[in-house]
């Protein structure tokens, strides 16, 4: 299993793009990845878990993935997520 902090660097107002864009992201991959905020923990694949998490740009979330493809799936994430 890995785990990364990242910080929010897209813009996540109350459209819902970038979160059906990360879950999207999170998709193309094996793995199971989680997002963390404060005590809520998510599956990155689930729409409506990713909505529920309320994060907005500035903060820092935790990502964890599990499988054959975990570094490759939290580096893609990371790079949306932080806007890099």
């Amino acid at each position: 299993m890995t785990t990364r902090d990242v910080t929010i660097g897209i813009k996540q107002g109350a459209e819902t793009s970038p979160v059906a864009k990360c879950v999207q992201v999170a998709s193309q991959f094996e793995s199971r990845i989680y997002v963390e905020f404060e005590t809520k923990k998510v599956n990155a694949k689930s729409i409506m878990g990713m909505m529920a998490l309320g994060i907005v740009p500035g903060q820092t979330v935790k990502i964890s993935a599990d499988g054959e493809d975990e570094t490759q799936a939290i580096d893609s994430i990371e790079k949306y997520l932080g806007n890099k």
